[in-house]
């Protein structure tokens, strides 16, 4: 069967890989007949057709398992193996060969009723959590523009799209299948995720003569799943989709996978951490009682016993129900966790890197200036903006959006009468800036171009002179030479503006008498300087109070952004960012990775960035042991989230940062992504406190049944016994995840740490056994429980303390405060754990009790179980704070 699926897979790699190479050699008179389609789209149900036929346009690997798939997943994990392995002893030792009549059944049910409701609650939480992110994620829709017969232009889920249909690209969207391109305008995209290359390919619409003896990535007609649009425009065909395409037929995940996270290590670290104690300890558990009583059947059941008690079979379940808790209430608080992992951190992280705009600003840009070369307001430069704004294609920006708001300039102009437009030339971020051609009724052509200040005036060589009433007017104005001095003027006046926190562009035009048919980027040059345009952004109110709360949880934060550092410093400065220096992107180039590393710990402000130093600085801050999360919404943010330890960005980003993000907030602020760092922080605690409080719980049983298994002339507690506890204690767990964590957890970043955790089992686990050998004491001495006679009595007295104990660690261990006097635990806590200790007492007295070799206990000995606790509690308070004398922590 193995081979007949590889063969299959084979043969549609293959096929997949010489339709791409057909479709590249052919010509659109060939490939549309071969795609089943036309220049004019698909019609409706043509494409249901085709859907029925091909599916949906989703790579397999990405869709969450069938529900009977995660119900046999929920079985297996190495603890689970463990209670399966103490099953088949079990039946061996108690039921195949023994007499009928001696068969004992009660081993078998106990062990299987914890594997079942341990699995089952875990994969109760984890379809649930599945199913929840699913419906999360589904709130964010990712679209692409198709042309669809008799509906024009359209956008559509890209899970809709068919083999066939026609799609136009503009920059920042996402390649949405395998495209042959049919025409395209200074197309350039990233194909990073299939190559590593970091340099965007340039793609062109001529069909490839010998595309059958390339690879299909070598192909500069044909654009890949998951890929992205980096600039220009284009139309395309799609010819594969789903696990068609050459993204889905090598068998890769979606965009920005990223490998095993931080979470999923410190996991698998301590689970490896408990299962080496419980390696070393149960079989010198076995090997002490055998010695010492002789009865090596009874040493091997009681040992194999013993590695129930120290198995943190729960975990798994505990950890998911923590994530999947902590997923439900950050959807409450406007934040989408595609990733559950991402939880963990989020809580972790210790270094925020943001972009400026719409997070430190209001993301409300406005078009605060239009000023001529000599400093003046100055309407004829708004009609050379607003044309150039009106008649692109490309990715309209929030400065395009801030521009066409001068909706009363659109009926003035007569912007689509007498302006027909002719070509473009569309904005890259190494050109920073975009041009349209526009025919005018006399039949000349104009270029218009607006753009980042300095590459402007690169290009430009004269400008228009304002006359005396310092109002431009392109027909009658005189032009004169841009000498160093009036550059020198322009820069003022733009840093002037930058200084009021101010975005500035220049805005040139350039007229042609003999009309062209085709433009490119060498067209953008001779340009005549018609003046500024001035944005503005202004801080966020939120912003401020936002940035002092993540201070106050430890995290710094740094502005990594493409704008100027003269903008960047005087936003920083009103929302309260603390900066020395600025580095600039220019500066980096010059660095290496080591003269860098050394800079950009103290360093808050990045300014004029590329997408690749974005993501360097990112890698380098990682290399320093700090965790990092990476804020942004823009084509060049993509890199640098796939890279952070938490991609974070919002629900109106462009299409390859969403897809790139482990986090997606509802509302772009920081006032959200704190509330999402505090539910990180709760969620990573009510794990750790799980894991600390069975740990030394664990540890310290340890101790007690090796120290009674050499004195006691009869076992301290049957297996039977040990099995009904330690399911009692983990049912009385999985309330954990509905619980509060201290403010002092909260105002640090929290790591995985296992040295933490095993020096915490050396400490806090000893106590246990300290009160147990009392209790030992007790039941031998006072009660005479020191016979074989008397065991069960001796048993059940052990047995309630024990439970007790591990129960009322519980509160004990999940706050550093005293606990029922400085804090309590939340509601569901304290009545699960209260039953549970009721059910603890009670169940020596009730009919179940002689059938489990249980016995009711003496009033006399509740006296005695009181002050144990009392004086448990008080041992534990008081090496609590020892503990966190000398460590500085505690969870």
């Amino acid at each position: 069967m193995n081979a007949n699926r590889s063969k299959k897979h084979s043969n549609i790699e293959i096929n997949s890989t010489t339709k791409l190479q057909m479709v590249s050699k052919n010509t659109s008179n060939l490939f549309y007949a071969m795609l089943e389609s036309s220049e004019k789209g698909l019609s409706l149900p043509t494409v249901e057709e085709k859907i029925k036929k091909f599916g949906y346009n989703e790579i397999e690997q990405d869709k969450v398992p069938s529900w009977y798939k995660q119900f046999v997943m929920a079985f297996i994990n190495p603890f689970i193996a463990v209670l399966v392995i103490l099953v088949i002893i079990s039946a061996i030792m108690d039921v195949w060969i023994v007499s009928p009549e001696e068969r004992d059944f009660k081993t078998i049910i106990v062990v299987g009723s914890m594997i079942i409701i341990s699995s089952i609650l875990r994969f109760w939480q984890e379809y649930n959590s599945n199913r929840a992110a699913e419906n999360l994620k589904n709130m964010v829709k990712t679209t692409a523009t198709v042309f669809r017969r008799n509906q024009g232009k359209v956008e559509v889920n890209i899970r809709e799209i068919v083999p066939g249909d026609i799609v136009h690209l503009s920059a920042g969207d996402m390649i949405p299948a395998d495209l042959r391109i049919i025409k395209s305008k200074d197309l350039f995209v990233s194909q990073a995720i299939l190559t590593g290359e970091s340099h965007p390919l340039e793609k062109r619409d001529e069909a490839i003569v010998n595309a059958e003896n390339k690879s299909p990535l070598e192909l500069e007609n044909l654009c890949f799943m998951g890929t992205n649009v980096v600039s220009g425009t284009a139309i395309a065909i799609v010819v594969t989709t789903g696990n068609q395409t050459y993204l889905g037929s090598i068998g890769k995940a979606i965009s920005g996978k990223k490998g095993e996270t931080s979470f999923d290590r410190g996991v698998n670290k301590v689970s490896w951490l408990l299962i080496r104690y419980m390696l070393v300890m149960v079989p010198l558990v076995f090997l002490i009682n055998g010695l010492t009583k002789g009865d090596w059947l009874q040493a091997l059941l009681f040992a194999v016993a013993i590695a129930v008690g120290l198995t943190p079979e729960m975990l798994p379940m505990i950890v998911t129900a923590n994530l999947a808790k902590g997923a439900k209430s950050m959807s409450k608080q406007k934040v989408i966790v595609k990733k559950l992992n991402a939880i963990q951190n989020i809580g972790a992280m210790d270094i925020l890197c943001t972009d400026k705009t719409g997070t430190l600003t209001l993301d409300k840009i406005v078009l605060e200036r239009h000023l001529n070369v000599l400093g003046h307001e100055d309407d004829e430069v708004l009609k050379w903006t607003y044309l150039n704004s009106f008649h692109q294609t490309g990715l309209k920006n929030l400065l395009d959006i801030a521009i066409l708001e001068h909706v009363e300039v659109h009926d003035y102009l007569k912007v689509e009468e007498d302006y027909l437009k002719v070509d473009e030339i569309p904005f890259d971020f190494q050109r920073r800036r975009m041009s349209v051609i526009l025919e005018k009724k006399n039949k000349k052509q104009l270029l218009i171009c607006k753009g980042a200040v300095e590459e402007m005036l690169d290009l430009c060589t004269h400008a228009f002179y304002p006359g005396e009433n310092s109002k431009m007017h392109a027909e009658k104005d005189s032009i004169i030479a841009l000498d160093a001095q009036m550059k020198k003027t322009v820069l003022n006046t733009s840093r002037k503006l930058n200084e009021d926190g101010l975005r500035v562009l220049l805005v040139a035009i350039k007229e042609y008498n003999n009309p062209k048919i085709d433009y490119n980027v060498e067209d953008e040059s001779n340009l005549i300087l018609t003046g500024f345009i001035g944005f503005l952004d202004p801080a966020k109110p939120s912003a401020k109070p936002a940035l002092e709360k993540l201070q106050k949880l430890g995290i710094q934060v740094k502005v990594l952004t493409g704008d100027n550092e003269i903008v960047t410093r005087k936003i920083c400065k009103d929302v309260g960012i603390p900066f020395q220096n600025i580095v600039l992107g220019a500066d980096i180039e010059l660095l290496n990775d080591d003269e860098l590393s050394k800079k950009i710990k103290d360093i808050s402000i990045f300014a004029k960035l590329n997408p690749v130093q974005k993501s360097r600085i990112v890698t380098l801050l990682q290399k320093q042991n700090f965790t990092v999360g990476f804020m942004g919404d823009g084509i060049n943010d993509a890199p640098a989230l796939r890279k952070a330890d938490v991609g974070i960005s919002v629900d109106t980003a462009v299409d390859i940062a969403k897809e790139s993000a482990d986090i997606i907030l509802l509302e772009k602020d920081l006032r959200v992504l704190q509330k999402g760092v505090v539910y990180g922080r709760r969620t990573f605690g009510n794990i750790i406190k799980y894991i600390k409080m069975t740990t030394s719980s664990n540890f310290g049983n340890m101790f007690s049944m090796i120290g009674a298994s050499i004195f006691l002339p009869f076992l301290p507690m049957l297996p039977i016994h040990l099995l009904i506890q330690n399911l009692l204690y983990d049912i009385s767990q999985t309330s954990i995840p509905w619980d509060k964590m201290d403010e002092e957890f909260m105002e640090r970043s929290q790591k995985w740490d296992t040295k933490g955790i095993s020096r915490f089992m050396i400490y806090i686990g000893p106590i246990s056994s300290f009160f147990d050998y009392i209790t030992f004491a007790v039941m031998f001495f006072v009660f005479k429980a020191n016979s074989p006679e008397h065991q069960n009595l001796f048993q059940t007295g052990w047995f309630v303390e024990g439970l007790l104990s591990q129960t009322l660690i519980v509160h004990m261990i999940r706050t550093r405060k005293v606990p029922f006097i400085q804090s309590w635990a939340t509601a569901p806590v304290v009545a699960l754990t209260s039953l549970i200790m009721l059910i603890g007492i009670s169940l020596p007295f009730t009919p179940l009790a002689e059938s489990i070799h249980l016995q009711p206990l003496p009033l006399s000995y509740f006296p005695w179980l009181i002050a144990i606790l009392f004086s448990y509690c008080l041992l534990t308070q008081f090496i609590k704070n020892r503990f966190i004398k000398k460590f500085h922590q505690w969870l």
